[in-house]
């Protein structure tokens, strides 16, 4: 599951990696009020949502490298809102920093950084989210939550409001040798999922915040199929980036 949501951008790479990789969205979760997660936005083009992000700054918002592929003048986020239709605030997209050593084939260093052309207005329902330090590890096991407003699998629950579901953080090594078919998965992605399956983000949630303790330990990234047994979805692991976040942004 790439999780992708530019289905036809990326036809050449879904068509040539079909068995190994695929899009994501929220599966196997529960429907999540956005002041539970104030942090969380949604990244649309012309009024459509198509990737997921996160607040970390008055105008700065962390979210996927293959996220920013599209135009940037059509680019906005929402902000404040469970629906991702309707509701909140919507800000325009100044600029689009994705990092340097993204690579769109193997999905290392997937983040990007938005600009917004003005400062959010903090409130009981838009709000930061605080970043881990330079480095910092998370231990495996640990309870993460992953929120958005991707592909739930089941047509009785609509991806229309806000979701969320609950996994544990996987062994690196037990993540390395699930993909190792790919030899994907480096020391930027942090994996998280159960073995059994079932819980997972999926298409659409991209870019979206995978949360430790109320702290940004990854970005929804990529993964093969959602919710997949022994396939746990893969994020970008945002302490090796800590650096470069502040270097940039400030923050």
């Amino acid at each position: 599951m790439v999780k992708l949501l530019f289905i036809t951008v990326f036809a050449f790479l879904v068509t040539a990696n079909a068995a190994t990789l695929s899009t994501g969205k929220i599966v196997g979760g529960f429907q999540i009020d956005i002041a539970d997660v104030p942090y969380q936005v949604s990244l649309q083009s012309g009024g459509h949502h198509f990737c997921g992000g996160s607040i970390i700054g008055s105008r700065w918002v962390l979210t996927a490298a293959h996220c920013t592929v599209r135009d940037p003048e059509s680019y906005t986020v929402r902000v404040g809102s469970t629906d991702r239709a309707d509701g909140g605030v919507v800000i325009k997209v100044q600029s689009l920093k994705p990092h340097p050593q993204y690579n769109e084939d193997t999905f290392d260093y997937d983040y990007a950084l938005l600009e917004l052309a003005e400062s959010v207005g903090y409130t009981r329902r838009i709000q930061s989210v605080s970043l881990p330090k330079a480095g910092e590890a998370v231990e495996d096991g640990s309870m993460c939550t992953v929120s958005g407003w991707g592909d739930t699998k089941n047509y009785e629950e609509s991806s229309q409001l806000l979701r969320a579901v609950n996994v544990p953080s996987v062994n690196q090594e037990k993540c390395v040798s699930a993909y190792a078919s790919t030899g994907a998965i480096t020391e930027r992605m942090i994996c998280a999922g159960y073995a059994a399956g079932g819980k997972d983000s999926c298409q659409g949630d991209s870019g979206g915040p995978l949360v430790v303790d109320g702290k940004l330990v990854g970005v929804v990234s990529w993964g093969k199929g959602c919710a997949q047994p022994n396939l746990p979805g893969v994020y970008a692991r945002v302490s090796a980036v800590r650096d470069w976040i502040a270097e940039v942004s400030g923050v």
